[in-house]
């Protein structure tokens, strides 16, 4: 098993010191990859250790993917067998897809707001039957009547994320969920951006589906996602992507018959991906050992006043005005995010530049100095190229 916490922080401050990295470097790219942690480091050394003293010890390898489903699972108040180990949060919403039949409720309800990891799912639906519906936005924001009115009889899937990747703005799920419920029709939600940052729940979101990944705000490495299936969903079609983890009996090994788990582990494939199964383990512990509502409320604070202060300096944001809209997200607009990411990663401020916007997404492990040292930096930024 995974090297427990050294220590058991109290405070968002001792939380902090559990990255080292923070000490020389201000991360504000949480919304594409995590801080490294001491634990994560030492759960990736633990299993090269394995492997050294063991040669291939698969029933330790596996028995930390099960801690790792066990730990997410809590983490949003599920039931492990509610919880399927995927590779990505593509491949989650294909399994959904793809167990689904579009004949009598061709359509499926997304946003232009939705990652195209997940949009372009339901695209490729199209040759089965699907019928696409995009809720547009009105400046970043997507109206919940919007949403509420693109749901009708003939809707089978309805498709939001908790927090859109664009520009960190939080979606109507409530509203939709309702919408949806009324319908008869069946809800994903994307929980990357928010999972990790954000109290999720589960039963009170009242989802179908949540897909999210370990490598952002729950602070794991790519290479492993966790798919949420209710476990009282019936699905209309089987399973047309499978392996020998998404069978009642792995370990039978009968190549003539499949045996689809009963529960959620029937949309599992084949090996996941071991060292991030030790990262996400190792991650979801480190989160675990603090409060997910401080961590929410430490990180509205340090986004309400970074985007007051870089609205006071004149810049121009993509980001929601209205605070109860925003995620753990700053998206400033610029004419080269790239060329401005680059000059703030010479000053060691990491960020994550997408499409016309620079995005500065905030974690529990973020302070007030990294607001000042990122404000600083855009202000030298533009004093050098004015």
């Amino acid at each position: 098993m995974s090297a427990p916490l050294a220590t058991e922080p109290d405070t968002l401050g001792e939380f902090r010191q559990l990255f080292p990295a923070l000490s020389e470097l201000v991360h504000l790219a949480s919304c594409s990859q995590g801080a490294l942690s001491m634990q994560v480091t030492a759960a990736l050394f633990e299993m090269q250790h394995t492997m050294r003293q063991h040669g291939a010890p698969w029933d330790l390898w596996t028995r930390e993917v099960e801690r790792a489903r066990h730990l997410f699972a809590r983490f949003i108040n599920a039931a492990p067998c509610e919880i399927a180990v995927v590779s990505c949060a593509s491949e989650g919403a294909y399994h959904v897809a793809s167990s689904r039949s579009w004949e009598r409720r061709p359509k499926i309800v997304t946003t232009d707001m939705e990652f195209p990891s997940i949009a372009q799912v339901w695209l490729a639906q199209q040759p089965r039957g699907a019928e696409i519906a995009h809720v547009p936005h009105r400046e970043g924001i997507v109206a919940a009547e919007d949403y509420v009115d693109a749901i009708d009889e003939q809707t089978g899937l309805v498709s939001i994320p908790l927090v859109s990747y664009r520009n960190g703005a939080r979606m109507p799920v409530d509203e939709a969920v309702s919408a949806a419920r009324r319908a008869g029709a069946k809800v994903f939600v994307d929980g990357y951006q928010a999972c990790g940052v954000l109290p999720v729940d589960v039963k009170a979101i009242d989802c179908d589906y949540l897909v999210t990944g370990s490598l952002k705000y729950l602070l794991g490495l790519p290479g492993i996602a966790f798919l949420y299936v209710r476990d009282t969903v019936a699905h209309e079609c089987m399973p047309q992507l499978t392996g020998w983890f998404g069978q009642a009996d792995p370990f039978r090994f009968d190549p003539r018959d499949l045996d689809f788990a009963l529960d959620a582990r029937r949309f599992q494939t084949g090996t996941p991906s071991i060292p991030s199964a030790y990262a996400a383990a190792a991650g979801l512990t480190v989160l675990s050992s603090t409060s997910s509502n401080a961590v929410d409320e430490k990180v509205r604070s340090l986004v309400d006043t970074t985007q007051a202060r870089l609205v006071s300096d004149g810049e121009r944001l993509w980001s929601p005005a209205d605070p109860s809209l925003r995620g753990p997200m700053v998206a400033l607009v610029d004419e080269n995010p790239d060329d401005l990411a680059a000059f703030l990663a010479q000053r060691r401020i990491s960020t994550s530049p997408r499409g016309a916007v620079l995005r500065l997404s905030f974690h529990g492990y973020n302070c007030e100095s990294d607001v000042d040292a990122v404000c600083e930096a855009i202000r030298e930024y533009r004093r050098l190229r004015s």
